[in-house]
């Protein structure tokens, strides 16, 4: 399926010095696919959830700070690794607007890899 926002759409709820927002888009784009084939949301609703997750992506790549200081140039940055999508307003955005749920299952599933036969979880526990 095609994307349903633009540069322009994504840059009106974040700023960015990014000129080019195609790869988040493409990244949102194919999120968004799989939420629509539920089929219960529509096309305005999945266009917002595009334009939020596209939003989220470029975040990710440049952090958000959540406070300042002026004295000693002390800088705070929004969420933490490991977070998925609460690690930004725009992800949490994404999920609010998501009301069948397939954001938040996904935003919760954990990391996992084949090692040896065997598969290690994110909290390291190889099962063979």
């Amino acid at each position: 399926m095609s994307v349903r926002v633009d540069d322009a759409e994504v840059k009106e709820i974040i700023d960015t010095t990014l000129t080019d927002l195609t790869p988040f888009i493409l990244v949102a784009s194919q999120q968004v696919d799989r939420i629509s084939t539920a089929g219960t949301l529509g096309a305005a609703v999945l266009k917002e959830i595009e334009r939020w997750l596209a939003a989220h992506a470029v975040a990710m790549r440049d952090k958000r700070t959540s406070k300042d200081s002026v004295l000693d140039s002390s800088h705070t940055y929004e969420g933490k690794t490991g977070m998925g999508l609460d690690f930004t307003r725009y992800g949490q955005m994404a999920k609010l607007l998501d009301t069948t749920g397939t954001l938040a299952k996904l935003s919760k599933q954990k990391a996992a890899m084949t090692y040896l036969g065997g598969t290690v979880s994110a909290s390291g526990k190889v099962e063979v």
